[in-house]
């Protein structure tokens, strides 16, 4: 026998033994006869290739040998990893701890994800949450595939089917203005018009964010060739460089800091299709209850937040 076959209960047997004191003491506390407590401890000496106890009979108690206290450290080692291994899965089990990964974007990170975790963390206090920030679906999707995260957002419509995918409302398109703008003071209504924007230098993201397509595909099929005169993938800078003077933006309603009293939010009018806001697990996978948790959380909670269709 080597020592990579010793069993468990072996172990458990030599840390009774040296508990007790004794190898009828110890068979007695796991329900063994004396002779099986003997063979245990004969099968780990065995292992070992050492004696572990001095039995030196009579009433005198058996003593552990230097071999015997290395293995018992070692024991009581393993010991401790499987207590742990009990807590930790019963902690999974109850969907109370653990660790939980999200895959995220700009706009849900700011505006949506902090309600929803501080949902989850009144539900489970002890549940670890990290964030994974992309700009686009297909880098989320695959930090989802890869095991990287275990539930990811993503801005539709999106279609995959590989992915379990839950629509939880839609995010409007808006244009925000300086509020100073010769556009808001134009129209003070809570719309502008789409043609409006027509030759008139915008600020917009570069290419990769996941917005910018359908932004730019909406604004075409209106007959508006959308006209840049700043760039940035960051939604405050863009803000910024609007608040600035330099023009307006199309972002979805989620990016925005509706708060910020040197902007105006309006409506376009006719509006752009709206991007849907979606949470996507892989389609047949088992998910721990923490992610089982705040996928509930997210459909009760982010449908309250966002608009319908």
């Amino acid at each position: 026998m080597a020592v990579d076959e010793i069993q468990l209960r072996y172990l458990r047997a030599l840390a009774l033994v040296a508990e007790e004191g004794s190898f009828i003491g110890a068979a007695d506390v796991l329900g063994y006869s004396q002779a099986a407590i003997s063979q245990q401890i004969a099968a780990l000496e065995s292992a070992v290739g050492q004696r572990l106890f001095d039995r030196p009979g009579g009433p005198r108690p058996a003593a552990l040998t230097p071999a015997g206290r290395i293995l018992l450290q070692h024991a009581e080692t393993v010991f401790a990893v499987l207590d742990q291994a009990e807590e930790d899965l019963s902690d999974l089990a109850s969907g109370t701890a653990g660790r939980l990964r999200i895959g995220t974007y700009e706009s849900v990170s700011v505006q949506l994800l902090p309600q929803l975790i501080r949902r989850l963390l009144e539900d489970a206090p002890d549940i670890s949450v990290s964030l994974v920030e992309h700009d686009l679906n297909e880098d989320l999707s695959d930090e989802l595939f890869s095991g990287a995260i275990d539930v990811t957002f993503l801005a539709g419509p999106h279609e995959d089917s590989r992915l379990s995918m839950i629509e939880l409302g839609v995010d409007p398109f808006v244009v925000i203005l300086a509020a100073t703008s010769e556009l808001a003071l134009a129209y003070p209504g809570r719309t502008l018009p789409l043609d409006e924007l027509s030759g008139v230098p915008m600020v917009g993201q570069h290419s990769a964010p996941i917005s910018t397509d359908v932004i730019d595909v909406g604004l075409r099929a209106a007959g508006i060739r959308p006209r840049y005169a700043f760039r940035t993938n960051d939604n405050d800078a863009m803000q910024s460089m609007v608040r600035a003077g330099l023009g307006p933006a199309v972002m979805p309603l989620l990016a925005v800091d509706t708060s910020d009293p040197d902007i105006v939010v309006k409506r376009l009018d006719p509006p752009l299709e709206p991007r849907t806001i979606i949470v996507a697990v892989p389609r047949g996978a088992t998910l721990s209850p923490a992610a089982e948790r705040f996928l509930k959380i997210a459909k009760r909670e982010g449908r309250a937040r966002l608009q319908r269709k």
